[in-house]
């Protein structure tokens, strides 16, 4: 082991880089320990006098706030199912009201139209009718047109109020009209919104309900409107209860001053101590930033920050927890000085103590930790070099090293992948190289085969046929000439395939109908001698985009899949024809058999040239067939499961560039 180290010692000394990556796993045994006890110390003892001073604090703030939520919530729930039933009983009683009313100007619509008196006469009846009746303290019944003027009101009668808004911004005048104009006939419509009346002396919004129905005779809106706390039984004690809740908020106190608040996200104040009813939005700290929009924009929260209070000589710091009561769409806050928690000081010496034991154990296991490391640093690179580069010697050219450092080992593994990248990419054009000149030998070998072949099998087909129409079909030889014509017939096709493998033509393109294309290829298949074992059946999707292809390439394509699939199917069953389009920009030929299936290590193989598991077969029909779709820019894929089918797709593009 020593010599191992004063090995890699005196190789450290020629090369700087890799000296400088041992020191700085090395010099940290040394140093490390020693520099972390001094600082963990001393960082200890300041984050002890933190948490002594602030944890408690936070922990009685996040208990507070917790506490205050809790009593907000039961209130809500308390009252809760009791307001949605009476709100459900206003609604009701609102459109009694609207219904009344507008049976009140229907009358007077109707004395109109009988001529006993003038429009504007019975408008102003209309108008002296609803303006009669009262809803609950401060409600009442009103009309305006669609654009939004009030025809008929107590206070604001002939103004337009079509871009009037709510407490909250909603243009709920619109929305109204609107509403109205496309509501069917007889039907009443609800709305309630957030409205705060100054003339009644209201300091916050109030809820508002209000029921109508549209006369469209006289484009009048006819409305009911009132206040729905006013509605409400008992609203006396839920006030009351209320108020005792807000009582109960403010009367709680977090150290010597801290209390708990409470804030719409606008900033207005529903429960404080002393400033109830104020908007504190704009409100400063210390240091001038508006702490209280953070607090309404974030909603929950921890926040800090320099305050003032009355009768302090200088701003002191601030910690407030607050949380979101979405319900009523509050803020809830608890807030407290933090100077009034240094009592908690006092705790820093004894876990100081226990904070020194738990270094001691730490130092211990850095130290080790630290060792292993260095151990690992060096090892760990190597031993995966030289895994990777057992598998690459055993053929597998996909393998990397990885590269995670700029060393000399990083370096190395750099250049074998990058060596390792070339072997493959001069594999890769080795074989197409190789491929190329088959595919040359190949076009040379068909050219002569059409010629010296073709001639002589035109003949021999020629003289067959004559024979066969000249001889008794009773005659004992009238079977082999049948035999010579089949086989010539065979041969010329196994020639035509060689030819149209080797010089498969570029597709002449035209917008197709593929449906239609393939309805007519069905047709043919059906009355096909090879195929009257089988049921051949359409899926053809409706709507199908229509295809740029070469109708008679794709015609091949078609009739060479359906053809091995009735050849897969001996025994009888049904080929599915189908068509569809799933990813966008393309659409899908599907040719499904319930035939034996293909065994998956004959999968990637099926479309090399050549390859074939038929005895007769010439091994090139679905190698045409891959190339055809190619040339469409298309791709083709089997999925099967040996005893129970297969299924072959084509995916085309519905366009495509030319070249």
């Amino acid at each position: 082991m020593r010599g191992m180290s004063g090995g890699r010692l005196s190789r450290l000394v020629n090369n700087l880089r890799l000296r400088w990556k041992l020191l700085v796993v090395v010099l940290p045994l040394a140093t490390v320990p020693v520099l972390v006890a001094g600082t963990l110390v001393g960082y200890i003892a300041t984050k002890q006098a933190h948490r002594g001073i602030t944890q408690t604090s936070r922990d009685d703030l996040e208990h507070m706030s917790r506490f205050a939520i809790d009593l907000l919530d039961s209130h809500y729930r308390q009252f809760e199912v009791y307001q949605q039933d009476r709100k459900k009983s206003v609604d009701r009683e609102l459109a009694t009201l609207v219904n009344l009313a507008y049976n009140l100007v229907l009358s007077e619509q109707r004395q109109q139209r009988a001529g006993k008196i003038g429009i504007e006469e019975a408008k102003r009846e209309a108008r002296k009718a609803l303006k009669s009746v009262n809803v609950g303290e401060t409600g009442y019944l009103y009309a305006m047109t669609s654009g939004g003027e009030l025809t008929a009101h107590l206070a604001m009668e002939g103004q337009n109020i079509f871009d009037q808004r709510d407490e909250s911004g909603r243009y709920f005048i619109r929305e109204m009209c609107r509403a109205a104009r496309a509501a069917k006939p007889g039907e009443v419509l609800s709305i309630v919104y957030p409205w705060r009346n100054a003339a009644l002396g209201d300091k916050l919004p109030r809820e508002k309900a209000v029921a109508y129905r549209y006369f469209p005779e006289w484009d009048w809106i006819i409305a009911a409107g009132g206040y729905l706390e006013e509605t409400y039984e008992d609203v006396t004690f839920e006030q009351r209860s209320f108020e005792q809740l807000k009582e109960r908020l403010k009367s709680k106190r977090v150290g010597r001053s801290g209390y708990i608040y409470a804030m719409s996200t606008k900033g207005d104040l529903r429960i404080h101590i002393d400033r109830e009813g104020q908007n504190i939005f704009d409100e400063r700290d210390g240091d001038g930033r508006h702490f209280i929009r953070e607090m309404c924009e974030k909603k929950s929260g921890w926040i800090r920050y320099p305050w003032k209070n009355v009768g302090d000589a200088k701003p002191r710091l601030k910690i407030v927890r607050y949380d979101y009561f979405a319900p009523w769409d509050w803020i809830v806050a608890v807030g407290s000085y933090e100077d009034e928690f240094y009592a908690e000081a006092n705790l820093i010496s004894g876990r100081i103590f226990w904070s020194m034991a738990a270094l001691t154990t730490l130092l211990i296991l850095g130290t080790t930790g630290l060792v292993f490391l260095a151990s690992r640093v060096l090892t760990d690179p190597i031993e995966h070099m030289i895994a990777v580069i057992r598998k690459v010697k055993g053929g597998r050219l996909d393998e990397r090293m990885e590269v995670d450092s700029h060393d000399e080992l990083g370096e190395l593994a750099a250049t074998f992948n990058r060596m390792v990248g070339i072997i493959k990419r001069n594999q890769e054009m080795e074989s197409t190289l190789a491929q190329q000149e088959k595919m040359a030998s190949l076009g040379v070998l068909s050219s002569g085969v059409a010629h010296e072949i073709n001639n002589p099998l035109g003949v021999i087909l020629g003289y067959a046929g004559y024979l066969e129409g000249k001889m008794d079909p009773a005659d004992p030889n009238f079977r082999y000439i049948q035999d010579i014509r089949k086989e010539s017939k065979r041969c010329k096709g196994i020639v035509q395939d060689l030819l149209s493998y080797a010089r498969t033509p570029q597709p002449a393109l035209e917008e197709t109908d593929l449906n239609a294309l393939l309805e007519q290829i069905a047709d043919f298949a059906a009355n096909h001698m090879d195929l009257h074992h089988v049921a051949v059946v359409r899926d053809l999707a409706p709507d199908l985009p229509r295809v740029r292809i070469d109708p008679d390439q794709m015609r091949q394509v078609a009739i060479n899949l359906i053809l091995n699939a009735g050849a897969a199917m001996e025994a009888g069953g049904t080929i599915t024809v189908g068509t569809s389009a799933r990813e966008k920009g393309f659409v899908d030929i599907a040719i499904r058999d319930e035939g034996a299936g293909i065994a998956p290590e004959n999968l990637e193989k099926i479309f090399e040239p050549f390859f074939t598991t038929k005895a007769r077969g010439t091994g090139l029909g679905l190698a045409i067939t891959k190339r055809i779709v190619e040339q469409h820019f298309g791709r083709i894929t089997v999925e099967s499961a040996v005893g129970k089918g297969t299924t072959v797709t084509v995916r085309l593009p519905i366009e495509r560039e030319e070249i």
